[in-house]
């Protein structure tokens, strides 16, 4: 396993962003663990939603006083392809694994984690990728079994691969209640929404400098209406139905362009074949634009693209949360939706956005927001306000901090 560097972080850097009362509850909470280390393991440093919460979350809770360390797994392409089908099946596909990718899973697991020792006071293993870690270490501190994905209809099978290993675990975290399976016996369940960064480079003000260099990089026309969809080129972002929506606005609406926005992840083998699937399926369409980290479109790209759209469009079939959602609205840009969990806890439809089920749903709310200025601008307001309340990465650590101690307390 490798140890991930990150940038340092200052709490007080939010303190105008979230208020005096937040900044002090923080505070007050910390002061409780100061000294106390912690570990979280997970699969890669960089590419995913998890990644960038890493990025964030460690260095702030370094700065209010903990010790804490982040690593990440070692493993071949044979192990990303084996955790991937595990990652489709947990949210429902039906294919499972293989015995030679059970295989390959539990000798990267065995090979990792020979490699970790606990010293730690709280270890947090971070999706199914390290889960066996809880049967393979000597542990000494509490461990938190850390879900990111919605597991409302889990393939039994690979479930049930998983499950002795995750009844292992002192606790495990959620996004939402509903995403913990009846069928494994957790000791303790709590619930943490994932959350954004108001300070980092994808979600901090744009300088109108920044805008005139960085937008010229782009074959965009951003004088005519802008869609855009964030995230990895995966089935459950179903991009095929986002190009297929796009069409359908387009007849109405026909100046309208097309973004695909997306970073390449080094634990997401599959990404390419879907990358592959999109192009092909977008064809030679001039208004299509897929746009990658492997292109120049870093964070600070992402913010800037994110500000110039019209419409976000987050038209996942399942999602764990959807960081693109929150990123949106901070950003005063309404978001079409799909009408999962993990969308449906940060847009309240009609208000913040919609919430869709089909391409053409997905397509008839983007032209009513496209024909509405009034509209979106009330609804990115709205949004702004609501992530402001509920989904910035100060309230995702003061979470973190409550479910230490209550885990402390519990000892």
């Amino acid at each position: 396993m490798e140890e991930v560097r990150v940038a340092e972080k200052r709490l007080s850097d939010y303190r105008a962003i979230i208020g005096g009362p937040a900044f002090a509850e923080i505070l007050a909470l910390a002061s409780k663990l100061k000294g106390k280390r912690v570990a979280h393991v997970n699969a890669t440093g960089y590419g995913g939603g998890v990644a960038e919460l890493l990025h964030s979350l460690v260095p702030l809770q370094r700065d209010v006083g903990l010790d804490v360390h982040w690593f990440v797994l070692d493993g071949s392409n044979a192990f990303f392809t084996a955790t991937k089908t595990m990652h489709n099946a947990l949210q429902g596909s039906d294919v499972g694994l293989t015995p030679d990718m059970e295989a390959t899973y539990r000798h990267f697991n065995e090979l990792n984690a020979a490699g970790f020792k606990d010293e730690y006071d709280y270890v947090i293993i971070h999706d199914p990728q390290p889960a066996p870690f809880a049967n393979l270490c000597e542990r000494k501190g509490k461990w938190i079994w850390r879900c990111h994905i919605d597991l409302t209809s889990p393939n039994p099978s690979v479930l049930r691969l998983l499950a002795p290993h995750l009844e292992a675990y002192d606790a495990a975290v959620f996004s939402a209640r509903e995403y913990a399976p009846p069928t494994v016996q957790f000791p303790r369940i709590y619930v943490n929404p994932p959350a954004i960064d108001p300070t980092s480079p994808k979600n901090r003000h744009v300088y109108r400098e920044e805008l005139e260099t960085i937008l010229p990089r782009f074959e965009v026309d951003f004088d005519r209406p802008v869609i855009t969809q964030v995230g990895r080129f995966d089935p459950w972002k179903d991009p095929l139905g986002v190009i297929d929506a796009y069409r359908l606005v387009k007849k109405k609406i026909p100046k309208v362009q097309l973004l695909l926005v997306a970073s390449m992840a080094r634990d997401d083998p599959e990404g390419w074949m879907w990358f592959e699937r999109s192009a092909r399926h977008a064809g030679d369409d001039p208004d299509i634009h897929f746009l990658t980290d492997l292109r120049g479109v870093g964070a600070l790209e992402v913010n800037v693209l994110q500000r110039q759209t019209d419409v976000s469009i987050a038209k996942s079939l399942r999602e764990g949360f959807g960081l693109i959602v929150s990123e949106s609205l901070w950003k005063n840009v309404p978001v079409v939706g799909g009408d999962v969990t993990g969308i449906r806890l940060q847009i309240k439809d009609g208000r913040h956005g919609y919430l869709v089920s089909s391409v053409r749903e997905c397509a008839d709310r983007t032209i009513e927001l496209l024909r509405s200025p009034a509209k979106r601008k009330a609804m990115g307001k709205a949004g702004r306000e609501r992530v402001r309340k509920h989904f910035l990465i100060t309230r995702y650590l003061r979470e973190y901090l409550r479910i230490f101690s209550d885990l402390a307390a519990g000892s």
